[in-house]
């Protein structure tokens, strides 16, 4: 399944031009900045922004149809990495 966002490889709209986006340059900065600083500095960093994606989430009206087709999304991206999903998280 693919991301409508997402560029097809080769098209007019992929990333694989001469000049990256942006958000790859920050990507790699977070990247070599993780690996110079420890967890103890790093990890609460890390954890703000997720929980303010997290939070933000929470505040937008979503239907629990939208909710069931994100939930289905996640599992079946978790199931093609070979990780449990939700439903077959269970532990025994």
């Amino acid at each position: 399944m693919s991301d409508s966002r997402t560029p097809e490889e080769g098209s007019a709209e992929s990333d694989d031009g001469p000049q990256r986006p942006p958000r790859y340059e920050q990507v790699i900065w977070w990247a070599e900045y993780i690996k110079t600083q420890p967890p103890q500095v790093w990890g609460p960093q890390q954890n703000a922004v997720v929980n303010g994606h997290i939070e933000s989430a929470q505040a937008v009206d979503v239907s629990a149809e939208e909710k069931k087709r994100v939930r289905e999304f996640a599992d079946e991206t978790l199931r093609a990495e070979g990780e449990p999903d939700e439903e077959n998280n269970s532990e025994e």
